[in-house]
């Protein structure tokens, strides 16, 4: 019953995620805190060779911006390196082949891009996976909480040593309102107790984690900004994949990408995010609620500290 009634909240604010809600929100917004020279600066953007991460490269290149590209598809990434090149003149843009899920290779792809490069500005956590029917990886993880998740931990944890050498280091969590619906479950972190698998609410499920680990990276680690935001809803292929009745139906209120990337993209360059809290919850430049009115979904520091755990148990498991 709750996540029907908090669905039914979420969806009577709908109308500030679409593009409308966008373009409302976009006339408060100052442009020239996107009037920024990004020369010299390293960006880690993952997932970034389609949808908001492409529409986020493609602006920070033409900033001037070197773009670190982590795709998990070899093809589809070495055409969107290309298409950037191309269309920004930028030829700093690099790919590197990564897979989300799998996070001995995260570890060992860290350690290798840390050992080969002296700085990374900011690191953009987009990418993510919304599989509709209960999968497994080769570590026995559920596929969107490997990827969405503790890749995400895997990621940002082992990158933190080169952040905190790197000029005014910030990380990125672009997460979506549908944890809004979601009270952290500790209990099935796994999806193995579900009557029956709901891939849109475990994908919630993971955002809502994503957004806790946003407050708990802020809070011990003050040298670098960690920020979480929701891009709105965009007209991505991931959406039009992963849920298809809901595209079909939105039609017209999409936000583009390059809508749905602007906060995120505002949060990685400009000079106001350095006074922007840390931890926090953004939508459209601004700090958000990270909880619906109706309280049952803010869990307690214990819980939080407790997903933490578990997920750098995983951590020293995988780095070995």
């Amino acid at each position: 019953m709750s996540w029907y009634r908090n669905s039914i909240f979420v969806l009577k604010g709908l109308k500030e995620y679409t593009k409308g809600g966008y373009v409302s929100a976009s006339k408060c917004f100052a442009a020239k805190d996107l009037d920024v020279d990004c020369n010299g600066k390293s960006f880690m953007i993952t997932g970034a060779n389609s949808g908001i991460g492409k529409a986020l490269a493609v602006a920070i290149a033409k900033l001037g911006g070197t773009i670190h590209m982590v795709c998990r598809n070899p093809t589809y990434a070495e055409e969107a390196m290309k298409e950037i090149r191309d269309e920004t003149g930028n030829p700093n843009i690099h790919v590197h082949i990564l897979d989300m899920s799998q996070p001995k290779n995260i570890a060992k792809f860290a350690e290798k891009f840390m050992d080969e490069h002296e700085s990374l500005n900011v690191l953009v956590n987009n990418a993510g996976c919304m599989v509709n029917e209960r999968r497994t990886t080769d570590d026995g993880l559920e596929m969107n909480f490997a990827t969405n998740t503790l890749g995400v931990h895997m990621l940002t944890k082992s990158l933190l040593p080169l952040l905190k050498r790197s000029d005014q280091p910030r990380v990125i969590m672009v997460a979506s309102a549908g944890m809004l619906t979601q009270k952290l479950n500790l209990a099935d972190l796994q999806s193995e107790k579900m009557k029956t698998y709901d891939g849109t609410m475990v994908y919630a499920q993971n955002k809502r984690q994503q957004v806790i680990m946003t407050e708990q990276y802020a809070a011990e680690h003050p040298e670098v900004k960690f920020f979480s935001m929701h891009p709105g809803w965009a007209d991505t292929p991931a959406v039009k994949t992963s849920m298809p009745d809901f595209y079909n139906r939105m039609q017209g209120k999409f936000r583009t990408p390059e809508e749905g990337a602007d906060t995120a993209l505002w949060l990685a360059v400009s000079d106001a995010a350095k006074s922007q809290p840390s931890g926090e919850f953004y939508q459209d430049r601004r700090v958000v609620p990270k909880h619906l009115p109706l309280a049952w979904t803010h869990s307690s520091t214990e819980e939080h500290d407790k997903l933490m755990a578990v997920l750098d148990d995983y951590f020293a498991q995988f780095s070995q």
